[in-house]
């Protein structure tokens, strides 16, 4: 388990004081994978340096299976290599001039173990990355992906108390990286091992995570599984940033009542969908987050009806398994994601509808700061 607590950070120069982290605390419960998820600049591999010890905090604890690793106002900061964490860089690190069993091993030659456990040791962790094969094979002689698997391999071998990933997949092309998280995945879960990732990739964050923390300007926005993130965002950063979504202007027309949607008129109608805070009031200034795959083609409908909207389509171009669309709905535009069998012309008029159960609604407080983060 790890627990960061009040977590605080400052860079300083001669022109600026900026707080890289400020306030950040979080668990990370023993065998979980914990995503730290946000654009660049927002605190996440700040956070995560603080906790492998290659950063020096200005507040805040932090402990490690119960052991404080991290406690400025007693002064406490264990040194990296006391921690008993592994990490896995965006550079892979991997030793030109050694095999791929040296460059395994090598983690291991402090540790004061006989030349039988290292070898031992080393051979259980490229099996574990499945590189069982390619010991003896010179490193540069790997592709991007077995490279990164070599520096997993490394980071196992010291048996870790918990894994710290930053950004390891960003180096690697679209196929490799899809390849590769599940690689990751399948990996962490079939060791158990308690983990932090850091990635601004939200594809990668929903695909490999048991929980996401997101995080802007030092600061935590919010956490949740990853189905709760993407489908029922609590605040609109997190709604914009995570996937594409249409954010409708409104007002709160009528408050949920026992759980139910929220009612809120916009420039297209009277639309419903589900107040994740359960806290919005009539006449608040707020947004419908809407994501395109949720939005469905309907009839004509009738005059006035709930979360009927009609749009003109823009373009609308065919991505193999969906169609993707852009509609001017008014002085909107709409994205929508369709069944891969939808032919959609150039400025036909077609009509849409959703259900208020895949809608969210979000207050509108400080709207372009928020996107503008992004």
């Amino acid at each position: 388990m790890i627990i960061v607590e009040n977590l605080s950070k400052i860079f300083e120069s001669k022109t600026e004081r900026v707080a890289a982290v400020d306030g950040v605390g979080f668990t990370v419960e023993a065998g979980e994978m914990v995503t730290l998820l946000g654009p660049s600049g927002c605190g996440k591999t700040t956070t995560l340096r603080c906790v492998a010890g290659l950063e020096r905090p200005n507040d805040g604890r932090i402990q490690v299976d119960g052991a404080p690793v991290v406690d400025c106002p007693a002064k406490t900061f264990v040194p990296p290599h006391l921690r008993n964490l592994g990490m896995v860089f965006q550079s892979y690190a991997i030793w030109p001039h050694m095999t791929v069993f040296d460059n395994v091993a090598y983690a291991l030659e402090g540790k004061k173990l006989a030349r039988a456990e290292i070898r031992r040791r080393a051979n259980e962790a490229l099996e574990l990355v499945q590189l069982d094969g390619f010991a003896d094979r010179p490193a540069p002689r790997l592709s991007g992906g077995q490279q990164q698997r070599v520096a997993i391999a490394r980071a196992l071998a010291g048996s870790p108390s918990a894994l710290l990933f930053d950004e390891p997949l960003s180096n690697l092309d679209a196929k490799l990286r899809s390849e590769m998280r599940s690689e990751l995945r399948r990996l962490q879960q079939q060791v158990g091992l308690t983990s932090i990732y850091v990635t601004h990739d939200q594809s990668e964050a929903l695909a490999i995570s048991d929980w996401i923390i997101v995080m802007r300007a030092g600061r935590i926005v919010e956490r949740g599984r990853p189905t709760e993130i993407y489908r029922a965002p609590k605040s609109l950063f997190t709604a914009q940033f995570i996937g594409n979504t249409n954010l409708i202007p409104g007002t709160v027309k009528a408050a949920a009542q026992g759980g139910g949607p929220v009612r809120v008129e916009t420039a297209m109608g009277t639309m419903a969908g589900l107040d994740p805070n359960n806290d919005l009031k009539v006449g608040e200034a707020v947004r419908l987050s809407i994501r395109p795959e949720d939005l469905a083609i309907t009839g004509a409908g009738a005059p006035g009806a709930e979360n009927a909207l009609t749009g003109r389509v823009r373009v609308a171009t065919f991505q193999g398994s969906a169609v993707e669309a852009e509609l001017a709905a008014g002085e909107e535009t709409i994205q929508c994601h369709f069944g891969r069998d939808v032919e959609l012309a150039q400025g036909a008029e077609i009509n849409l509808t959703f259900d208020p159960l895949s809608a969210v609604v979000l207050r509108d407080e400080a709207l372009e700061d928020e996107l503008d983060a992004a």
